[in-house]
């Protein structure tokens, strides 16, 4: 709302060249802010927006913006000032803008890094796509633990400037290796006088730089911390993860796992900037699998054509019964695989699993059932829809029900887990394809009940 209201008067500051007022306007809005009002602009004022602003600023607003955009702005400057932008990076956003480039574009966005500046970015790319490394960043504070807390603060008010937070102080020893973290509040209430070492309790949580970034989500939610410590295998400390780096990789962990559970790849640009090329790409591959699965479903309908053109009016409830087993089947899935991602089941749990979802089949299978068997009564006793045999056509259904919807609720809980232990992404057992497999095998239980049920009579 804010950027609606306020971008117009930007624009007209920018054309206007009345600089000294713009600069006025964006010290007062937060950095977040100035990111969007930066995206909506034209691309021709973009590049000046960024001539204006303090190298400082510069490159915490470039932090807040898409990389898309990120990229449209550093085409639009020159080498020098794309320099300034990128030097000032912190390590971790700057990894993640570079990563998201071709490679020809990156490296040629790193041979314009200062020397100390190209090897941070070098290292961290250097560590495998998702683990912790690539979002780790080298501004911290670390001190000995010799040192007093009244010499401890005059190094953090001496360097805690360029560190990401000082909510957190690390402790070192004279190889470096991590010994504990301290929280600020620790020290502001510590006598200026102990050492480092009289208060610390060894009681602190670390992450491996080699670690899965799926990790680092897991101990942020499970320790609530604002930042953790990221090591090497000998304990040294390399840098911090924050949690903001954190929120991140969970929002795209989670929007890969929908995209795959809706049953499409995961797509990783924004929907308004994705190519229709590239999103027909995504989609067309789990569509053409779950098309040739459906077909299945036509040659089993064929394999009970003879039934079907005996008592036709089976075939008036086949959509409702498999729906009813792919509802099921999806529900079951939805709720194992978020469990799973929320570590609150794991492989050794498949056998709760699997006794919880027969029951949950039979019982929600019976709801339906009697459900289905009501309706075949109202409209086969009152209404003479389905002829002299309804009462047996109601029980099929209902059986039927029962069946299918049992096997769709085992099928979506026990697939995820399947999957996990061969060491796929559960989330790929998607809703479709839940909903087709269920499908197929619905089909054969609805039509064995119709025949043992139905036989000597409509078939």
């Amino acid at each position: 709302m804010l950027n609606k209201l306020i971008n117009p008067e930007i624009q007209d500051l920018l054309i206007k060249k009345n600089f000294a007022v713009l600069k006025e306007i964006v010290d007062e809005l937060e950095l977040a802010d100035v990111a969007e009002i930066v995206a909506d602009l034209p691309e021709n004022l973009r590049a000046i927006f960024f001539r204006i602003l303090h190298t400082n600023l510069a490159a915490d607003v470039f932090e807040y913006i898409e990389p898309e955009t990120q990229l449209e702005i550093i085409k639009s400057l020159s080498n020098a000032e794309a320099a300034k932008i990128l030097n000032e990076m912190s390590p971790d956003d700057r990894t993640s803008f570079l990563e998201e480039l071709p490679s020809s574009v990156t490296k040629k966005l790193i041979g314009l890094l200062n020397t100390e500046e190209r090897e941070i970015a070098l290292s961290l790319l250097a560590y495998p796509e998702y683990s912790v490394g690539r979002l780790l960043t080298t501004d911290f504070i670390a001190v000995t633990q010799d040192m007093t807390i009244a010499a401890a603060f005059d190094y953090i008010r001496k360097y805690g400037n360029d560190s990401e937070t000082v909510n957190v102080i690390y402790v070192v020893n004279e190889q470096d290796i991590l010994i504990d973290d301290i929280k600020i509040r620790t020290l502001i209430f510590a006598n200026p006088n102990q050492k480092i070492e009289e208060i610390l309790d060894k009681n602190y949580i670390s992450l491996n730089v080699y670690d899965d970034q799926e990790k680092a989500i897991e101990y942020f939610k499970k320790y609530d911390r604002v930042a953790l410590p990221v090591t090497d295998s000998a304990g040294v400390l390399l840098g911090m993860v924050t949690i903001d780096d954190v929120f991140d990789i969970a929002e795209e962990e989670a929007t890969e796992d929908i995209h795959r559970f809706g049953g499409t790849e995961a797509i990783e640009e924004p929907y308004l900037n994705i190519s229709l090329k590239r999103m027909i790409q995504k989609r067309a591959i789990w569509l053409s699998v779950l098309f040739l699965g459906e077909l299945l479903t036509a040659s089993v309908m064929a394999y009970f054509e003879e039934e079907i053109s005996k008592a036709v009016v089976l075939a008036l409830f086949v959509p409702l019964i498999i729906s009813s087993g792919g509802n099921s089947g999806s529900q079951a899935a939805t709720l194992v695989i978020r469990a799973m991602a929320l570590h609150e089941i794991s492989i050794k749990n498949w056998f709760f699993v699997l006794k919880r979802e027969i029951m949950s089949g039979i019982i929600l299978g019976s709801i339906l059932g009697i459900l289905g068997f009501l309706r075949v009564f109202i409209w086969g006793k009152y209404l003479g829809v389905y002829g002299e045999y309804w009462m047996l056509i109601g029980f099929t259904v209902s059986f039927a029900l029962i069946g299918v919807v049992t096997w769709g609720t085992l099928m979506g809980g026990m697939l995820p887990i399947l999957l996990k232990k061969i060491g796929l992404d559960p989330a790929t057992s998607s809703a479709p394809f839940v909903a087709t497999l269920v499908d197929v095998v619905g089909i054969i239980i609805y039509f064995s009940f119709a025949f043992f049920l139905l036989k000597g009579t409509l078939l």
